[in-house]
């Protein structure tokens, strides 16, 4: 793909998502926000601030270096820009990351809950054992950067709750990223669900590792990006 191809890709594909996360209800006002990675590593394409994402064109995309710096685009960077660095600094494989408040799961972080309970085989495969809690900070906080870091380290985590401020997930790519999101609003409506018929039950153990494993064989996790 010619750079000015894959420059119309990116910013194309950056508006088509932005869309999709306000026709699901995951995003309001001028809520949520999107990057990816571009091919050098150096360069990262975003949505603009101050624009409703059903409105974000593909001449909106701001080009930004890791630093949140802007590179190119008529348009300002969002002010969250620190959430995404933290996920790009602290793994190599990240390629997008998306920020949303879909309501059922952002109701969980507002409560001080993660989505704790590995109870669907398909969420372990996925997204592994835990989608956790990152605890609330104020804005551009090094402490929240850090607990994000954590967590898709040492937590092995690819999407995670922060308290007060939706759900965040990291991806390899637009399609991945999305997928992962509504995941987690999908478990986060059916633990709702659930709680109400009595205590909730985690799967064996022993199931949760193998699980693992088939998260491992097939390309996901920390045991996978080890080699």
């Amino acid at each position: 793909m010619s750079a000015t191809r894959g420059h119309t890709a990116y910013q194309r594909g950056l508006s088509d998502y932005a869309k999709r996360l306000a026709a699901r209800g995951w995003v309001a006002n001028h809520d949520g926000n999107i990057s990816l990675r571009a091919p050098d590593g150096q360069r990262f394409y975003a949505t603009p601030t101050a624009t409703a994402k059903a409105e974000v064109g593909p001449a909106d995309t701001v080009i930004v270096d890791l630093e949140g710096k802007k590179l190119s685009g008529t348009k300002r960077l969002f002010s969250e820009w620190h959430l995404h660095a933290a996920c790009y600094r602290a793994r190599p494989d990240v390629q997008v990351v998306m920020h949303a408040h879909p309501p059922c799961a952002t109701a969980f972080g507002l409560a001080g809950r993660s989505l704790g309970v590995p109870a669907l085989p398909e969420m372990v495969v996925s997204l592994g054992a835990n989608v956790p809690l990152i605890p609330y900070a104020m804005p551009k906080s090094a402490s929240q950067d850090n607990d994000i870091a954590k967590a898709l380290t040492e937590g092995d985590a690819d999407a995670m709750l922060i308290a007060h401020n939706g759900v965040l997930i990291v991806g390899q790519d637009l399609e991945q990223a999305y997928l992962r999101l509504e995941l987690v609003e999908h478990y986060a409506q059916i633990l709702t669900a659930a709680a109400g018929l009595g205590p909730l039950r985690a799967l064996p153990g022993d199931d949760v590792k193998k699980l693992l494993a088939a998260r491992t064989k097939a390309g996901l996790g920390a045991a996978a990006r080890r080699g």
